[in-house]
């Protein structure tokens, strides 16, 4: 039996209460699939302030590079809304990112027949939305140099390298092989010379994938598609705040935020995060949705450790559980019953646990 290490870093606010949840799934996925995982928890964010005034501490640093595979909660505090950058709990989630090189995010997007009502978009929009966000993640104005902050004057700058583009561009081009054979790339090429490059380099790649055809799109366009005509979408390539905010935008469509699982893809040890924030208001409340890291780690299942069969089995318990009408607090309707963050992480074990799941498809 092969042992998968999984370093967990819970984060703060609700992402120990969720990743909790996940954890549970995957202990499920072991004793059903015989699948042995060597959990070891980490901390980040706040929470590596909090014991090492880090938010990305040594032993942590250390763990993920030895890893098979990171289960990331949320980070951020708003009691730290005013520290120095380098101990902001995003800086972590940044510096983490850098360390496993993890430079093309991966954010699925799907509507689950059952929450469709669940949206705020009319339901006949909804019908056939699949789509999947790839953005750029170690690169752009979230990591460009010079940047720096006065009194009266703030710098951000905006870089990106043909390299860099081009193998974004490469995750985007295979992963729409699978799909519909559609890449829509987004960018502001009218008036950004970075985005320019990037219509270059993008184009050039699509030239290697003859059976996948490309449209280029600028982000305002972008970001009405979604919401407008979001099932003509398929394959959506950007940048990274573009992808940010776009990923973010498009979780509308799913019902909630809490639904959204990512993949953060390098040459090494993946590392897989809820799409969602930390939401302190929420946190100790049992009311987190938890959907979305029990999805992430359907996702490491599926993209970090190559196992296609345990991570169905997990997205079907998903789908079975809502089907079977359960719903936190974020998906309920008004009047109808909900259920807390334990005790929908307890209904999707026992579905993954449930052998009559084996034969769905």
């Amino acid at each position: 039996m092969k042992t998968f290490t999984i370093a967990v870093l819970p984060g703060d606010g609700i992402g120990p209460e969720v990743i909790a949840q996940a954890v549970r799934v995957l202990e499920a996925v072991s004793e059903r699939f015989e699948i042995r995982f060597c959990f070891e928890t980490w901390p980040v964010g706040a929470a590596g302030v909090a014991v090492a005034n880090d938010p990305l501490p040594t032993v942590t640093r250390d763990a993920v590079i030895q890893s098979d595979a990171v289960l990331l909660g949320a980070v951020g505090d708003p009691a730290f809304d005013n520290a120095p950058p380098a101990l902001r709990p995003e800086a972590g989630l940044l510096a983490l990112r850098k360390l496993l090189g993890v430079f093309a995010n991966l954010r699925p997007v799907a509507v689950h027949p059952a929450l469709v009502n669940s949206s705020p978009l009319k339901g006949d929009r909804l019908h056939g939305v699949d789509l999947l966000v790839v953005r750029e993640l170690t690169g752009g104005l979230y990591y460009g140099e010079p940047r720096s902050r006065k009194a009266t004057r703030a710098v951000n700058t905006l870089v990106y390298t043909a390299p860099e583009i081009e193998r974004v561009a490469h995750v985007a081009f295979e992963a729409a092989r699978h799909r519909r054979g559609l890449v829509t790339s987004v960018d502001k090429a009218n008036v950004l010379e970075v985005s320019q490059l990037w219509r270059d380099v993008v184009t050039r790649v699509a030239g290697e994938y003859p059976d996948v055809r490309l449209e280029h799109c600028y982000v305002d366009t972008a970001a009405m598609r979604l919401v407008s005509e979001p099932a003509s979408l398929d394959v959506v390539l950007t940048e990274n705040m573009f992808g940010d905010i776009l990923s973010d935008e498009a979780a509308v469509l799913a019902g909630s935020l809490g639904m959204l699982p990512s993949a953060s893809l390098g040459p090494g040890p993946g590392v897989f995060e809820p799409v969602h924030g930390s939401a302190p208001a929420l946190a100790g409340r049992d009311v987190a949705n938890p959907i979305g890291a029990i999805a992430t780690a359907a996702l490491l299942l599926r993209q970090g450790l190559q196992l296609p069969e345990a991570a169905g089995a997990v997205d079907e318990a998903i789908a079975a559980a809502l089907d079977a009408g359960a719903r936190t607090q974020d998906l309920a309707r008004p009047g109808e019953p909900s259920i807390g963050t334990a005790e929908m992480g307890t209904r999707i074990v026992g579905l993954v646990l449930a052998e009559a799941l084996e034969g769905l498809s």
